[in-house]
């Protein structure tokens, strides 16, 4: 049997097992009605949302698929096949599947994660983990069997890139459109609630607390699973065309290899995922540590019979294994620089004993800092994997990097929906031991949100590098000459895309929550009784306007990214797109970086100071460091991993439209 029906065959095991898997969590019967209607109406707030954002993405995809069936037919340098657009299509829908997907579970294992935690934290960790395991699975399997099935049907890179370009645009979007809605949300609430109302986040006084719970699934579920999707889509295409090129004597034996790597990461993420279980509250990060452990042992283990099978040598196996050991020094360093067990975020906090000014200082320059290390860890994996195996090798240590991405996504996921069960357990009076519970629960989900983070920055510039290598490979350029004023240009433009787009999307972050802290105070001026606790706020109207706001923010910076290689390439020329590449990798993966380990850092020197240190809640140490929090929540949740997407959608556009140049 040729390998592709073994790797289909797997994805369709690890859907099944996903589909299984969150029967089992729907099963689970919720019992405190005051926690089913809170679930409900944060399940129905996130569904208004997606419906709303995909019916503008619907519009998009329409209207994208017509204007490159314009520029395929009326362009007199080149063509772009309508299997293009078909892929593109394709791409489009299963990105906002796999959100979908990610997010409806997590709506269903919020509730049923603060059920759990009244017979102890273990009981929590089994549900919100496999709620996470459905999301990672499902997102790696539809993935590997989109690829996959295409390149059955039409055994052609350039095809591929068009289901790249519909990923990444969904990616985009669904990062862009989540992200304003969670921070506006976030924002808003905690600037009156904790500061100028002084009560505790999550109170279900708040106006904002339902929003909030909401944002947190359609921005970091919905809206990471789309990243994520689109990463792993534009690495596998970029190596399977790398592969045809280095080793075109062998055939398809180089488009195979990065999809069977994919197939064994999909087995090894199942199993990691099976050992991620523990019996003690103490040791739910040993649970998390060993289950990554476990896949990445298991990926080496594969990728050293597989590519004693395919090739003479282990090159390629040991650019997998250094792509892999690239993705837990990326987690590591993350940690190190966000962690409030760590130094940097410690002193992020002590920073905040001198006013909110200080903590700013000391957060961002943590941001800052911490690009040092990972940059030379990303530039360490380029030089090592190129010497094994050229670019192809790059590549495949990018492959290597994801191949675990079922269990890190199932991680990433877990985190958000513990923080829902928190809100939960404390807006239903459930008790403080049961928030309690649900808090030690986050408290975890907090460290795999920053290793997400940066295994999405670290993944994305390794995929962007490939992007960038069958660019030049596809278009004939065998150099780029930057003493071009073409070439100059272009590198200056696509330096300052990271920058522009970044400042779109804090500036539309602060706007909406402008918005949601006036309609906050509004409700609490308005709303006899509210502050006392004998009458209830209006959630919805807080959902309302993150939704409506989060939706018209999303189009204008959505356009400029997408619009920016085409008009760069037809205006300028191949080599001045490549130098707009060049500039846009360098400066997104440094200003990605910066935002979200400076986010990271202030959310936990504030989280540090909420544990009883330094003054604790309340004090004014705790409301400068709630200010930090607030700067941070736009940098890690929405400008930063939204630049992640931009240097690989403009990657990818720039290899659609290479035809045409």
């Amino acid at each position: 049997m040729p390998y592709e029906y073994w790797i289909i065959a797997i994805t369709l095991l690890s859907l099944a097992y996903a589909a299984w898997r969150a029967q089992t969590i729907k099963n689970i019967k919720v019992k405190n009605k005051e926690a089913k209607e809170i679930a409900k109406a944060i399940r129905e707030g996130a569904m208004a949302f997606l419906n709303r954002e995909y019916k503008v993405l619907a519009v998009f995809v329409v209207i994208t698929s017509a204007i490159l069936w314009a520029l395929g037919h009326f362009s007199t340098k080149g063509d772009i096949d309508n299997r293009t657009i078909i892929a593109f299509i394709a791409g489009a829908v299963l990105s906002a599947i796999a959100g979908n997907i990610g997010m409806r579970i997590a709506t269903l294992a919020n509730v049923r994660t603060a059920e759990a935690v009244q017979e102890g934290v273990p009981a929590g960790l089994k549900v919100a983990f496999s709620a996470g395991t459905v999301a990672g699975l499902s997102v790696v399997g539809l993935v590997i069997l989109g690829v996959t099935g295409l390149w059955l049907i039409w055994p052609d890179p350039e095809i591929l890139f068009g289901f790249g370009f519909g990923a990444s645009a969904v990616g985009l979007f669904a990062r862009v459109g989540g992200g304003i809605y969670t921070k506006a949300a976030d924002v808003g609430g905690d600037l009156v609630g904790k500061i100028e109302k002084g009560i505790p986040e999550d109170d279900p006084r708040n106006p904002a607390t339902i929003a909030d719970s909401v944002g947190d699934n359609v921005g970091d579920i919905a809206g990471m699973g789309a990243d994520l999707f689109e990463t792993y889509v534009d690495i596998l295409v970029a190596a399977m065309a790398l592969g045809l090129v280095a080793f075109s004597s062998f055939g398809a034996i180089g488009a195979i290899y990065p999809l069977s790597i994919a197939a064994i990461g999909i087995v090894a993420s199942l199993i990691g995922a099976l050992v991620v279980r523990s019996n003690s509250e103490d040791k739910i990060s040993a649970a998390m540590n060993r289950g990554f452990i476990v896949s990445g042992a298991i990926v080496a283990l594969g990728a050293w019979w597989l590519t004693n099978q395919f090739f003479s040598d282990l090159n390629l196996f040991w650019a997998i294994v250094v792509g892999l050991l690239t993705g837990v020094a990326v987690g590591l360093l993350t940690e190190y620089y966000t962690s409030n067990q760590k130094s940097p975020a410690r002193k992020v906090a002590e920073a905040a004993q001198t006013g909110a000014g200080t903590n700013l200082i000391a957060g961002f320059a943590t941001g800052m800092m911490s690009t040092a290390s990972l940059v030379l860890v990303i530039a360490a994996a380029i030089l090592i994997s190129f010497y094994l195996a050229g670019m192809y090798g790059v590549a495949m240590s990018a492959v290597g990097m994801l191949s675990i991405l079922g269990i890190v996504l199932a991680a990433d996921t877990y985190g958000p929906i513990a923080d829902n069960a928190a809100a939960i357990a404390e807006m239903s009076h459930m008790g403080p031991e049961i928030r309690q519970r649900a808090e030690a629960l986050d408290a975890v989900g907090n460290t795999t949100a920053a290793i997400g983070k940066g295994f999405a920055v670290g993944s994305a510039v390794l995929a962007a590098v490939a992007l960038l290598a069958s660019y030049t490979a596809i278009t004939g350029l065998t150099a780029i000459n930057i003493a071009t004023p073409q070439v100059l240009v272009g590198l200056f433009l696509g330096a300052m895309l990271p920058f522009f787009l970044a400042a779109q999307l804090t500036q539309a972050v602060g706007k909406s929550a402008m918005k949601m802290v006036n309609e906050v105070r509004r409700q609490f001026k308005e709303i006899k009784g509210l502050m006392e606790g004998t009458a209830k706020p209006d959630y919805y109207r807080c959902v309302d306007i993150a939704t409506t706001d989060a939706i018209q923010k999303m189009i204008m910076p959505g356009i400029i990214a997408i619009a920016s290689p085409v008009v760069v390439g037809f205006a300028l020329g191949a080599e001045a797109l490549g130098g707009l590449l060049g500039g846009a990798i360098v400066t997104g993966f440094l200003i990605a970086i910066t935002m979200a380990n400076a986010g990271g850092a202030w959310d936990n020197a504030k989280k540090y100071i909420e544990a009883g240190n330094l003054g604790g809640k309340g004090s004014d140490t705790h409301k400068a460091a709630v200010v930090g929090d607030t700067v941070g929540d736009p940098f890690k949740d929405t400008a930063g991993p939204s630049v992640n997407v931009l240097i690989k959608l403009i990657s990818i556009i720039a290899l659609v439209i290479a035809p045409l140049l």
